[in-house]
């Protein structure tokens, strides 16, 4: 059923919250599983961790590390760009069935929901994006 999963990650809470999920939709379906962080374009006077390549390149490997340790081999791949439109390029690019990804709570707001890149992907997605709370 879903033969290519796609999992972007980043350094929140509910990106590391929905690897539990990540995992059993793997073991379940037998799925290849592909890792995406994006390095986001700077902006000036901003200083994120996701601007940095190096921590991205180290998130990606932690990220890779924890999966072979469940037993499930992952490939990773690693984008600069806007994040939403990244994450459906890619998904697009390796035929993905599924993209997996954590909801930080923002779309609780209308101006939340217009900011989400959670929002974006399901909106924009080339195929079924599974959002875990």
């Amino acid at each position: 059923m879903f033969k290519t999963i796609l999992f972007p990650i980043d350094q929140s809470r509910e990106a590391r919250d929905a690897a539990t999920t990540v995992v059993n939709l793997v073991k379940t379906f037998q799925s290849r599983l592909v890792l995406l962080s994006v390095v986001e374009p700077k902006e000036e006077g901003e200083t994120s961790v996701m601007n940095s390549e190096e921590a991205v390149a180290k998130l990606l490997k932690e990220a890779h590390d924890l999966f072979q340790k469940a037993g499930i081999e992952a490939d990773t791949i690693e984008r600069e760009g806007m994040p939403s439109f990244t994450i459906c390029d890619v998904a697009d690019e390796i035929e993905a069935d599924l993209i997996v990804m954590g909801c930080r709570g923002m779309g609780l707001t209308q101006e939340g929901a217009a900011e989400s890149v959670t929002s974006k992907v399901t909106n924009l997605s080339p195929c079924s994006v599974l959002v875990v709370p």
